[in-house]
């Protein structure tokens, strides 16, 4: 088949080429975020229907691939199909396995025992929202990531008595200092086999980075929460002394693990620590006024809860599947783990039409470079098996889970998961385009043309392609090489600006709209209703999202011109 070079400029005009790269993107953000219309009953929201703003800047996409960019249609339709594989397995798997373990705990009464057990360490949301988005969430990030902490811990969230809303933009926030370490250091890994630069320099650069903003998060969250519920500033404060407990303990951890060169559990070890640190603090500190899920637009601090007490058997059966959860998750992410069981099965497919296909073309790359399309079947080291695994071995060893119970926990998960799943594998079927096309990288080549003001801008660059693929891993491979060689052109250190690609990349990861329909899964039990609240999140997330980001984009600038001693040298 013929090949396919990308061309940069397809149009002659930088601003044109630009502009048509961006579309089918910005036909998304409009039609779920902005497009007004009325609902079923009448009333006028903003943001369409998720599944057909998906399809439709699918569409935009294709025409823009195969007009704009001269792409083969084959060629398009297999890279579209290749990123919906991927949004089915493993993406769709991961968070069909949290909703299905997280259903059976319903469905046997176990969860209301997990629920009130947390609400035992502390009643106050907010301090509920620091120790299962943030802290928990972390854990699970550096075990598995990609969507499994926002999707357990949304689920665990709005079962403790969240709102849907509240629970998804909260765990939305939170999965972001976490990221650039997660799945077992992947990204940071991914970045340092397209850039060159050693994974363990990297890691150190990003841990004089990411830790302040480990700090912040805590903070930012609890704001969030707060002014969602019409609080007020005064909530806020009122619980920083174990808010700051809980980002100081996760960040000194997250920190020191860097900087002596670890990649591979500097999150799981950051949130165990943050989880243990915060639990002990809570057992002897409480807020004055108590801000519970009863009376979450009042303050009334002296309400007491009625909490059940429970034996140390029926805690430990209520806690075992969830337990399990995180051993098979952190297993199934160790490397010596995975190498075994795919040396049993994991069939690599060749995407066709793609593989061979497309390369790479300067200045993305020194030379063309061929994008391989191999679709990896690893099914037995997805996440989403360890999950599923986790669920069975509980529901049968433990909860003692009758054929019936079995029978609705399958038909309430796949009914939840069915319109989901369509959204999901229509984005990163977009994504997947976009890359192949090479029109995600027209849009970063807009970014190298900064001059001295590049470092913030290559935070920003990473930040563009966290939304644009909805993973710091894809991201980071995406413009990995790039970074290094505008680094070399600008004589900036490459360390400190390959590492702003996955640092800046994290706070984009709130936004990118695989994330979104995630945390919609997990949080509402309506799917009808869960993806019409797409817009709405998007619209309440990308403000935190944008700021964190330019946050980020300064503290780079400073490193490269101000700061120069919080660089990692590049050796």
């Amino acid at each position: 088949m013929e090949k396919y070079f990308q061309n940069y400029n397809p149009t002659g005009s930088v601003v044109l080429s630009t502009f048509l790269a961006a579309l089918p993107i910005l036909v998304l953000l409009y039609l779920l975020a902005l497009h007004p219309h009325k609902d079923k009953n009448g009333k006028r929201i903003m943001g369409i229907f998720a599944p057909y703003a998906a399809i439709s800047a699918a569409i935009v996409g294709l025409l823009v691939s195969v007009l704009m960019m001269k792409m083969p249609v084959s060629t398009a339709v297999a890279a579209f199909a290749y990123g919906a594989a991927n949004g089915l397995f493993p993406i769709g798997w991961i968070v069909f396995g949290a909703i299905f373990l997280y259903t059976l705990t319903v469905v046997t009464g176990q969860f209301d025992i997990v629920k009130n057990s947390v609400a035992s360490i502390t009643p106050d949301r907010r301090l509920q929202a620091l120790l299962i988005a943030f802290s928990f969430g972390a854990f699970m990030e550096g075990a598995s990531g990609f969507g499994t902490p926002v999707a357990v811990a949304g689920a665990l969230m709005v079962g403790v008595g969240f709102k849907p809303m509240t629970a998804a933009v909260v765990c939305l926030i939170a999965n972001t200092a976490p990221v650039a370490w997660g799945s077992i250091g992947t990204p940071i890994l991914t970045l340092a086999s397209v850039s060159g630069i050693d994974a363990s320099l990297i890691s150190m650069q990003a841990g004089r980075q990411l830790p302040f903003f480990s700090l912040i998060v805590p903070f930012w969250l609890v704001a969030t929460l707060v002014f969602m519920d019409k609080g007020s500033w005064k909530d806020v404060w009122e619980v920083w002394p174990a808010t700051l407990v809980s980002g100081l303990s996760f960040a000194l951890t997250q920190l020191t693990m860097s900087q002596f060169g670890n990649v591979e559990l500097v999150d799981i070890g950051s949130g165990i620590v943050s989880m243990v640190i915060t639990t002990l603090f809570l057992k002897v500190w409480q807020p004055k006024h108590l801000m519970t899920h009863e009376d979450a637009h009042e303050n009334v601090g002296n309400k007491k809860l009625e909490i059940p007490k429970y034996t140390g058997r029926q805690l430990a059966k209520a806690w075992a599947p969830w337990a399990l959860m995180a051993i098979a998750v952190f297993t199934w992410g160790q490397t010596s783990f995975k190498n075994f069981f795919n040396g049993i099965f994991a069939p690599k497919i060749p995407v066709p039409f793609l593989h061979g296909v497309v390369f790479r073309t300067a200045p993305v790359v020194p030379q063309p470079t061929m994008e391989g399309a191999i679709y990896t079947f690893n099914f037995l080291t997805f996440a989403g098996t360890a999950l599923m695994l986790a669920s069975f071995v509980a529901g049968i060893f433990i909860l003692k889970v009758t054929a019936e119970q079995w029978k609705e926990t399958f038909k309430i998960t796949f009914f939840r998961m069915r319109v989901p799943l369509t959204v999901i594998c229509t984005v990163l079927g977009l994504g997947y385009m976009t890359r192949y096309a090479g029109t995600d990288a027209i849009l970063g080549l807009a970014f190298t043309k900064t001059g001295t003001a590049y470092p913030f801008f290559a935070a920003m660059l990473g930040w563009l392609g966290v939304f644009l693929t909805g993973s710091d891993t894809s991201s980071n491979a995406m413009f990995g090489s790039l970074q290094h060689i505008t680094a070399d052109q600008l004589s900036l250190n490459p360390v400190l600006i390959v590492t702003s690609n996955s640092t800046g990349g994290v706070m984009g990861k709130m936004i990118d709209a695989q994330s979104i329909v995630v945390s919609t899964v997990a949080c509402y039990d309506n799917h009808e209703e869960g993806m019409n609240a797409v817009g709405p999140i998007f619209r309440k997330v990308f403000p935190h999202s944008l700021a964190l980001a330019i946050l980020m984009g300064i503290l780079v600038w400073l490193q490269a011109y101000v700061w120069t001693w919080m660089q990692v040298p590049f050796k």
